[in-house]
């Protein structure tokens, strides 16, 4: 079978791919990846055996230089992802027989009209479950169209949600399908994620409740990873008590030296040492003391058996690792998906939410670790380590290969 995957995103986007990709090379399949160009992603391709057909524009930079929820040249990006689906991905998706797409909605509507052109079965994916409708709660908001705060009714909000969709992609979608000789579509976002939609998360850390969505829930696509950590890690890790990890992954930060002193100074308030991950946010320690230590690209899995607790901004890659591997966590949401997390994180027990705002304080983020790291709550994130299931991307290649 030949299988085409297509995403655009941060590190949380295209990660999950990536695991899916490895899944179906080992079963045989011929897999080609759609995705943006950053060297790291190509990279981590590569390490699955795949060579990355890249679109758009690089993630990184673009991440760094729009503001969180603004509209700001949004327009002119919505027409670039449209025109990579048109375009690239209808090149290397001829002659397949499954287009897998994730990412945002310009995305997803692009890639299943290229199915629809090239008579392909589609799936939509999506790696958190905020965006798919449901009754339970709230739509997140669209860049530039706030949706009314103080409403509750939800199936209304989905309804100005779809509204919302077809007016900020519709016309660029349909002048695309034209120009491809396919109809009109109405309903923009009902149409991306198709009459059965995948959510790849795992069934307890983000149970689905049904709907009249029919979600097929695969469990999350984790990586299996078993690379060691660095010896000089290993040391310093060896040199004293588990330290607390910090880190905010692919998530840009207003004030990244404010947000690692904060953290810094909280860890060592709790009388406990620091790994502290760069990420995109650039965090970086804020004196010569020895009590912390930087890592890049490590094996979190491995690493978060090891620590105290794990310190992070709430995606569902690092939320799912840090919960498998019996760590307790404090989530500091920036945006998006991650409240949400943060809320699961809370209410399982195996974590504190940080609730006052992305910029933590000394005295906000020294109360939530020292709830993290109260015994009872270790305890209790052992317990659910237990239940986190790790072969999702093992499900969604079984169900791909299968028809």
């Amino acid at each position: 079978m030949r299988v085409v995957l297509s995403t655009y995103g941060s590190r949380g986007s295209v990660e999950p791919i990536a695991v899916l990709a490895a899944r179906l090379r080992e079963r045989g399949a011929e897999v080609r990846v759609c995705a943006p160009p950053d060297g790291e992603f190509a990279g981590r391709l590569r390490e699955v055996g795949v060579e990355a057909v890249p679109v758009g524009r690089p993630v990184s930079p673009l991440v760094a230089s729009v503001a969180p929820g603004s509209a700001a040249g949004l327009a002119e990006r919505v027409a670039e992802l449209m025109d990579a689906q048109f375009e690239t991905v209808a090149a290397v998706a001829e002659g397949c027989d499954v287009l897998v797409a994730t990412g945002p909605l310009p995305v997803t509507a692009g890639a299943r009209s290229v199915a629809e052109k090239l008579g392909m079965r589609y799936v939509h994916a999506s790696h958190q479950p905020v965006v798919l409708p449901s009754p339970y709660r709230r739509p997140p908001a669209r860049r530039g169209q706030p949706l009314p705060p103080g409403a509750t009714d939800h199936q209304a909000l989905w309804d100005r949600d779809a509204e919302i969709a077809d007016t900020m992609f519709g016309e660029m979608l349909n002048s695309r399908r034209d120009a491809a000789g396919l109809p009109p579509v109405s309903g923009v976002r009902d149409y991306a994620f198709s009459e059965q939609p995948w959510l790849a998360t795992d069934p307890v850390l983000s149970p689905w409740r049904p709907t009249d969505l029919d979600v097929v829930q695969t469990g999350a696509w984790v990586r299996a990873d078993e690379r060691p950590l660095p010896d000089d890690l290993v040391a310093f890790l060896e040199d004293g008590a588990p330290p607390v990890y910090v880190g905010f992954g692919s998530t840009p930060l207003s004030d990244p030296r404010a947000v690692s002193r904060a953290a810094i100074e909280a860890v060592r308030a709790q009388g406990r040492r620091v790994v502290l991950s760069r990420g995109w946010g650039g965090l970086a320690p804020v004196d010569d003391e020895g009590d912390c230590f930087v890592v890049g690209e490590v094996n979190q899995r491995e690493l978060f058996r090891r620590v105290a607790a794990v310190v992070h901004h709430g995606s569902a890659g690092t939320t799912t690792v840090a919960a498998g591997a019996g760590a307790p966590q404090v989530v500091v949401p920036q945006g998006a998906d991650q409240p949400y997390w943060a809320g699961r994180v809370a209410d399982l027990g195996i974590g504190a939410a940080h609730e006052e705002g992305p910029s933590p304080s000394f005295d906000s983020l020294s109360a939530a670790l020292a709830a993290a790291l109260a015994p009872e709550l270790r305890e209790q994130a052992a317990a659910v380590a237990a239940t986190v299931r790790a072969d999702g991307a093992t499900v969604a290649a079984g169900r791909l290969l299968a028809g």
